[in-house]
């Protein structure tokens, strides 16, 4: 894949063979802050496709943010073939605050494709959008559960499109589930752009785990390996066992109280499978929550305190699961399930 001898970013110009940090700017803020978007480019000597990394477009998923700074240190970078921009806070006022969002309350991800006369969140998405992606063959978009709510980790796609499945696949994570494109997203921005970009979901919003971390460098690095941007790693090779999942579906409080989770992230369930159970202040009125079919926990809430009608439980569905090659459970398990019959708490109050 040719690529251009310059490739220009903001008023940045960047020559094939040259490593270089930018500052987008965005914007002074009332306090007279600058409000700069950090990005990295690497450009090899050689031809090769141009891929995007981009975390924390919400500032509280700042598990993404350390991939990048990570992946950023790999030596394997030094033979890249084509251009990686790497981009660890794409809402660096969300990021330095600690929440999703921007100063107007407006969710960046919902703002695509931006407008260059809109509200600030609009003004960023354009930006983004025309100075990154545009310029840009693939992405990888990194996010975690929100606040309070743990995603196991996954791989997010149009199931549809076969070059979005070939990166998935070559990514490796344990699940990878079909999610239709949403409006105002960056990924709906750069699929009708012509722009091939997968999701990786994992963790949990303001927290670190060094398990899906890992699991994100070692993606990105795969799908580089897969798109021909880095050579072949024997020793790194793709999971063959990647569980794809055509659909999902959130299980809901049905009453108040104080949650006992009994499954773990990662682990299967059948159809009617005891989840957990919801009781009031006095460990009485006790809600069992249960599994409505067979499927695999790929999130849930880590807030014990639950109001009727909370999200609880994220289950992506196993009839429409299947397995990408022969996959044994115990892969994808992170741990191991309560073991209810021993529990004597829950005896209790089952």
């Amino acid at each position: 894949m040719a690529q251009a001898d310059v490739l220009k970013i903001s008023d940045t110009e960047i020559k094939k063979g040259q490593r270089v940090r930018i500052e987008i700017p965005i914007a002074k803020l009332f306090d007279y802050t600058s409000l700069n978007i950090p990005v990295e480019v690497i450009r090899g000597a050689q031809d090769g496709p141009t891929l995007f990394v981009s975390a924390a477009i919400h500032g509280d998923e700042i598990i993404g943010a350390e991939i990048v700074k990570r992946i950023l240190a790999r030596k394997e970078l030094a033979d890249i073939k084509g251009t990686l921009i790497a981009i660890p806070i794409v809402n660096p006022f969300g990021f330095n605050n600690n929440t999703r969002y921007l100063p107007d309350r407006r969710d960046l991800n919902r703002c695509f494709p931006g407008s260059p006369t809109g509200s600030l969140a609009a003004r960023m998405a354009h930006t983004f959008l025309s100075e990154i992606v545009s310029k840009c063959d693939y992405g990888i978009d990194i996010h975690s559960g929100a606040v309070h709510r743990f995603n196991f980790p996954q791989v997010r796609m149009e199931i549809r499109d076969e070059e979005e499945a070939r990166m998935a696949q070559a990514f490796g994570a344990p699940v990878v589930i079909n999610s239709p494109l949403r409006a105002g997203t960056l990924r709906q921005a750069a699929y009708e752009r012509g722009i091939k970009t997968i999701l990786y979901e994992a963790g949990e919003a303001l927290r670190f785990d060094d398990h899906a971390i890992n699991i994100g460098i070692h993606g990105v690095l795969r799908v580089m390996q897969e798109l021909d941007m880095l050579d072949r790693d024997p020793d790194d090779m793709p999971n063959a066992n990647v569980m794809i999942a055509k659909s999902s579906h959130w299980i809901r409080a049905p009453e108040s109280g104080s949650l006992r989770i009994l499954k773990k992230f990662g682990s299967f369930v059948d159809g009617e499978e005891l989840l957990g159970v919801l009781t009031d202040p006095f460990g009485s009125n006790v809600c069992e929550v249960r599994a409505k079919t067979a499927g695999i926990i790929i999130g849930a809430t880590t807030m014990p305190l639950v109001n009727r009608g909370n999200a609880l439980f994220h289950i992506a569905t196993l009839e429409d699961l299947k397995f990408a090659g022969e996959a044994e459970e115990s892969q994808f398990v992170l741990d191991s399930d309560v073991d209810i019959e021993n529990e004597d708490w829950i005896k209790q109050i089952i």
